[in-house]
């Protein structure tokens, strides 16, 4: 297969070693906590807690080992990514590398993939559905609001979607002031003061002509966030777009989407007694009945490679697409290969390998950047020591390629 890399020569990846950094702590602390939580949060055998524990006790120390065969459809592929790590510490390799391992292990060790009482059971499942059902007053809010847009359609109204998807992860719109209580309108002005890269008048106007062609979104978490996509997925198929959701093929990194994810989110919607939600829900399901609203799944997108080495088949795919958009952190170190750009790289020669244009709504969680201009670093680093990874800066970037 031919690899379309980056312009530029490629920096180090980031690793768990390196002392003081967010990698180091996620690797040596959030890693082993999540670890626990599955076995706290399940009722799995005693058996495959101890080996929960197990893999937290060894995460800070420990070495790379193999994987089981489980009979998962991506063993084989598992067992090639593992080869050049096995023996290594965890924190020596590289962290986007470490923390796909990890959940894949997870699954691994709980029976997902194996016949058992463990088959098929997606460990991260009671924070997905809490995360619907302790957000459920900003949800019907949201859903208000979009009903009304689609009534009464307003130029902000795709302004405020790309920024509901930015901000999805937080549950609280109150938060970033995301309505005005006299008029009822998007607040611009509050959102955009927490975004360090805002391209969102060249996405609005690439938006605006691809009517009636297609726009994939790279799926990340379930939950809020998956609502917001949804109400963004909506108001664009109102408009005559195809609209492609690629999601996780199985459970990972907590709260990333699979395709039943996105069912029971709009069962969910469909069960509800307030009618602003159910109105989406049944918009979204005569959408994919019809096929307007498609929903496709891949091991490329659990597996550990760089975007850049997508395999042939998914590249083909999204090369159909008139717009791309890459949802959350995960997915955006993905795309700089999990590496330590200097922040004010030029993004475009970075993805220069991507096969269509493509959007980054991202809210940073990891210490990995580029296209940010010096002077907006300069502004925001003094003030705010963790903007890197606190999730309180957001980016919507485009690369028309």
């Amino acid at each position: 297969m031919t690899t379309l890399l980056p312009k530029l020569p490629l920096p180090s990846p980031l690793v768990g070693a390196e002392v003081g950094s967010f990698t180091e702590y996620t690797v040596t602390q959030r890693m082993p906590a999540i670890a626990r939580r599955v076995s706290s949060e399940n009722s799995f055998s005693t058996t495959v807690n101890d080996n929960l524990e197990k893999l937290a006790t060894d995460l800070p120390t420990g070495y790379i080992q193999p994987l089981v065969d489980d009979t998962g459809a991506d063993i084989a592929e598992w067992n090639k990514y593992l080869q050049p790590y096995l023996g290594q510490r965890w924190v020596d390799i590289p962290w986007f590398f470490v923390e796909t391992y990890f959940y894949r292990l997870i699954l691994n060790i709980t029976g997902y993939f194996s016949p058992g009482s463990g088959q098929g059971i997606d460990p991260f499942a009671l924070q997905k559905r809490q995360g619907l059902e302790t957000g459920f007053d900003s949800i019907a809010t949201l859903c208000h609001q979009v009903n009304s847009w689609l009534d009464n359609p307003k130029d902000d109204a795709l302004l405020g979607l790309l920024y509901f998807a930015l901000w999805g992860n937080r549950v609280d719109l109150s938060l970033w002031s995301a309505f005005e209580t006299d008029r009822s309108q998007f607040d611009i002005e509050t959102q955009q003061a927490h975004i360090l890269v805002n391209d969102t008048a060249d996405v609005i106007s690439l938006i605006n002509r691809s009517q009636q062609g297609r726009i994939d979104f790279v799926i990340d978490n379930a939950g809020f966030e998956l609502v917001c996509d949804l109400c963004l997925v909506d108001f664009l198929l109102s408009s005559g777009t195809q609209i492609k959701l690629h999601l996780k093929p199985h459970p990972t990194f907590v709260s990333d989407a699979m395709i039943e994810d996105v069912h029971q989110t709009i069962d969910f919607f469909a069960n509800s007694n307030n009618q602003d939600v159910t109105f989406l829900a049944n918009r979204l399901q005569e959408y994919l009945s019809c096929g307007k609203l498609t929903l496709s799944s891949d091991y490329f997108w659990t597996s550990p490679l760089p975007f850049w080495e997508m395999p042939h088949r998914v590249r083909d795919d999204l090369a159909l697409s008139n717009l791309i958009i890459i949802k959350g952190d995960a997915n955006y170190r993905r795309l700089l290969g999990d590496r330590h750009w200097d922040y004010t790289t030029n993004i475009n020669d970075i993805i220069s390998y991507f096969p269509a244009p493509m959007l980054a709504l991202r809210t940073l969680k990891s210490e990995v950047a580029a296209g940010i201009k010096p002077e907006i670093i300069q502004r925001v680093a003094p003030t705010d020591t963790n903007w890197l990874t606190n999730g309180q800066w957001g980016i919507i970037q485009l690369v028309k390629n």
